[in-house]
């Protein structure tokens, strides 16, 4: 009797943790099903995309979740203890600046660059593009549009690459109206990362490699380099035409770019002060990166700075591109285990250090242009100037490299923390053979600096005249902007 009780027992037991199983399998079975509708409803196309559609809202009705993610980088208000997402004028932050580009546009207007969403409307204020009163073309070639907006890849397909390099920065302002979104970086009808833009498509084929065989996580990386890397403006590939071009031929490091760079006899300008041969770094953010532990360790730019997030069942990618330390759970913390204010603090210490050494030398080769002005001033040739100027030259472009690298402080500081101090030994030799040039001379006291404590005072010094420019470039904006309203509004009617 006892032994069929038992029996029993065990088999309403067996019973009941079958119906607790079959509901679990139930209730499971019926989440996928719900997700899987879930897929299929937002991955039904809503409107049929064009090969080059430039309007990031017309992506948006496919691709709510990311358009919407996308429109999140008009957020400005996260700051890290160094800069964030509002805007700067670093000229004011760091007068020395002002100095460092005597003679070049960043001199007048240097503002820390806000979100992907401001892309075109910062390009049209800043102070280094416009021109004269009653100028429409202005100064900047239009060269400068091409990391702006979706618009560029479609005009080039129009037009050619050639044609729209052709030509002044405003007659095509018209035309680029779309700040970056969709169509740079996405095929419309796989959604597969592509290239738009030509210059990275031709680094790889001078360097005999084919960027169509990158694998997708390389291709998570390489849609930013078309942007974030250096470049300079070739004149000679086709006469006359600045054809934007990256300097990788002799690869990424910033001797083998300095290299190239000497010998082609290049240089962005020649420096107002010192009239040395200078070369602008402009933003080499991958090349940096490169050279890091996180592309070691085969992690993506966007696995930092556009991680997955997941919303509704869907996992999709955070088109909020922003920093890491304004989402930290879903960036670092995928991989580190440690918390929040720690990974913040490793952080901050690794740019204290590498902008304690850099601050170092941009004082350094702000002597040196003040000190080599004073040799000019006083009967230096040019013989006697070449290697002096050069040195400078090599000097700043070690500063403005680890400057202009967007995080490099933090993406690569043992890279950056080297480049920085091979800076430092180039600025101290030439101001070295600056000594004793002007003991030549017949100087040998100590030379007077200018006070450069501030942006107005800096800007004096180096004789720029900024309230005309600024009167210049509000004539200007007047002038302009309602003829490339009309014009883009003219084209989105025929649409």
């Amino acid at each position: 009797m006892e032994i069929q009780k038992k029996k029993k027992w065990r088999n309403w037991t067996f019973f009941i943790v079958n119906v607790i199983v079959v509901f679990f399998l139930g209730v499971l079975a019926s989440s996928i099903n719900e997700r899987r509708s879930e897929t299929e409803m937002v991955f039904k196309p809503q409107v049929q995309l064009t090969n080059w559609e430039p309007r990031n809202e017309v992506w948006g009705k496919n691709y709510p979740r990311e358009y919407q993610s996308y429109y999140e980088t008009a957020d400005t208000t996260f700051k890290s203890k160094y800069n964030g997402g509002a805007t700067i004028d670093m000229l004011e932050v760091d007068p020395r600046l002002v100095v460092l580009w005597a003679g070049y546009g960043f001199s007048k207007d240097y503002n820390q660059g806000r979100g992907h969403v401001y892309a075109v409307n910062d390009i049209q204020q800043t102070l280094r593009t416009g021109g004269p009163t009653g100028a429409d073309d202005g100064p900047m070639p239009g060269t400068c549009w091409t990391c702006k907006g979706p618009d560029v890849p479609r005009l080039m397909d129009s037009i050619g690459f050639a044609d729209f390099y052709k030509g002044k920065w405003a007659a095509k302002g018209s035309e680029i109206v779309n700040p970056i979104g969709c169509a740079d970086c996405h095929d419309p009808e796989t959604m597969n990362l592509r290239i738009s833009r030509p210059a990275l498509i031709e680094a790889f084929q001078r360097q005999g490699r084919k960027i169509e065989e990158a694998s997708h996580q390389e291709m998570r990386s390489l849609v930013c380099a078309q942007c974030h890397v250096e470049y300079y403006f070739d004149k000679n590939k086709i006469e006359g035409v600045p054809y934007l071009t990256l300097p990788w031929d002799n690869g990424y490091s910033v001797e083998a770019m300095e290299e190239y760079y000497d010998n082609i006899e290049f240089k962005d300008w020649t420096h107002k002060l010192s009239k040395a041969p200078m070369l602008k770094a402009q933003h080499p953010g991958y090349e940096v990166y490169m050279t890091g532990i996180h592309a070691d360790r085969g992690v993506s730019c966007a696995d930092c700075h556009m991680p997955y997030k997941s919303e509704g069942g869907q996992k999709f990618t955070d088109h909020k591109i922003q920093s890491p330390l304004n989402n930290v759970a879903n960036s670092c913390q995928v991989c580190h285990r440690n918390e929040t204010e720690k990974l913040i603090q490793n952080v901050y210490e690794r740019q204290d250090r590498i902008i304690e050494n850099r601050d170092k030398l941009e004082e350094l080769v702000v002597r040196a242009h003040v000190e080599a002005k004073f040799a000019w001033d006083n009967g230096a040739t040019d013989a006697q100037m070449k290697d002096i100027l050069q040195d400078i030259r090599h000097a700043q472009w070690r500063w403005d490299y680890a400057a202009a690298s967007h995080g490099g402080s933090f993406h690569s500081p043992v890279e950056i923390g080297r480049v920085i101090g091979t800076g430092i030994t180039v600025a101290q030799e030439a101001r070295i053979k600056l000594a004793r040039l002007l003991a030549e001379l017949g100087h040998n006291a100590p030379i007077d600096y200018p006070d450069i404590s501030t942006k107005a005072k800096a800007q004096a010094y180096i004789g720029l005249e900024m309230e005309k420019l600024k009167e210049e470039k509000q004539l200007f904006l007047i002038n302009i902007l309602p003829k490339w309203l009309e014009a883009a509004a003219l084209r989105e009617a025929n649409y």
